[in-house]
């Protein structure tokens, strides 16, 4: 499964990133793993939470971010959940390589039962229709 989380910069995609995943290992989930940026969540993130910077491999692309995304999963086969932050200050992300991006991580998700929560700065109504049910979408407080 692929999850969106949707706002505009400043309406707490990373808090609700973080959050989540934190969630997810205090309720006994072993196999997290948090991509961002840059490092400075290292101390927001529990320890348990396998942090990769993904400026440290140069993704550029669509194709790249989801080679990417396989080898962390090729890496461990226990990962249930992938979290991916601000990977729109390393690629630009339009509506028509969402659905492809979409289709592909179904296909790896479900074959390695992982589910995907990207954050996205985007608002509903950008996001294709058949993919706003799985939009969690945020609004500047």
């Amino acid at each position: 499964m692929v999850h969106f989380v949707l706002g505009p910069k400043g309406s707490g995609k990373t808090k609700w990133l973080i959050d989540n995943a934190n969630e997810d290992i205090r309720k006994g989930n072993e196999h997290i793993v948090f991509v961002d940026v840059d490092d400075k969540h290292i101390y927001s993130l529990d320890r348990s939470v396998r942090l990769i910077n993904a400026m440290e491999f140069h993704i550029d692309n669509i194709e790249a971010l989801y080679g990417f995304l396989c080898g962390i999963i090729a890496s461990n086969y226990d990962i249930e959940k992938i979290y991916v932050d601000g990977i729109y200050k390393i690629l630009s992300l339009k509506a028509e390589e969402l659905e492809r991006l979409t289709e592909r991580l179904k296909t790896i998700g479900s074959e390695f039962n992982t589910k995907f929560y990207i954050g996205l700065d985007l608002e509903f109504h950008e996001v294709p229709e058949h993919l706003q049910d799985n939009c969690h979408q945020l609004a500047l407080s």
